[in-house]
């Protein structure tokens, strides 16, 4: 694993005992948060290995709970995050599930409302640093600690080169790029992390490019 910095051994700045098991879980759920783009109803969460173990006495199902609210992993409210959750009506269940995974700090987030509905699998790997491995079936590896913007679309040409062109036009740089899909032709999955939060503004002007079906973002 490669730290940037010094400030990236010794871990953010949190609220909880573990930066691996309470401010990579709260970023993990922020992360499902912002992808769903508001806040959840209801949250399925599966824990494994290391953390199906310790997740109660290392604060990892409040930390998880947080994220889901929205909190920041230094916000003092942390630590409240389940009666929090309980008051604004949302439901969180969190299930110990000893499945083989490829790292022991790993968690499986399906959560939703009325209508729609989101799954995702996010790893803490240390230091308060996190990857997305999975979004709803597609495998990415999306770290979390760079402003991205994640698009479905159709598999058809001229997708791609749509979504670079404006990101190009308004001068925001490609840090990393991956594309997923399922099956030639069908439903695929565009990520790209970026070195500056994209405004909405330019996020609607790719909601209406060829072949795009939706857009998500996470900000730094």
């Amino acid at each position: 694993m490669k730290f940037n910095s010094v400030f990236d051994i010794i871990g953010p700045v949190m609220v909880g005992p573990s930066s691996s098991h309470t401010a990579g879980a709260a970023r993990i759920g922020k992360a499902a948060r912002n992808l769903f783009g508001k806040e959840p109803k209801w949250a399925r969460i599966y824990l494994y290995e290391s953390f199906a173990k310790t997740y109660k006495g290392h604060g990892t199902d409040f930390a998880l709970a947080g994220g889901l609210l929205g909190f920041e992993t230094d916000d003092s409210k942390m630590k409240q995050a389940l009666e929090i959750a309980r008051e604004r009506g949302l439901d969180i269940e969190f299930i110990e599930d000893n499945a083989g995974v490829d790292h022991p700090n790993t968690a499986r987030l399906i959560i939703g409302n009325d209508t729609d509905q989101l799954e995702l699998i996010g790893i803490s790997i240390g230091g308060g640093k996190v990857e997305i491995t999975e979004l709803n079936g597609f495998e990415l590896r999306l770290s979390g600690n760079h402003p991205a913007i994640l698009i479905m679309h159709n598999d058809r040409f001229g997708a791609i080169a749509s979504i670079t062109k404006i990101l190009a036009k308004h001068e925001i740089n490609i840090g990393h790029m991956e594309v997923n899909r399922k099956d030639v032709g069908t439903e695929a999955l565009m990520v790209i992390e970026v070195d500056q939060n994209v405004h909405d503004s330019v996020l609607k002007e790719m909601e209406d490019a060829d072949h795009i079906e939706q857009i998500a973002k996470i900000v730094s």
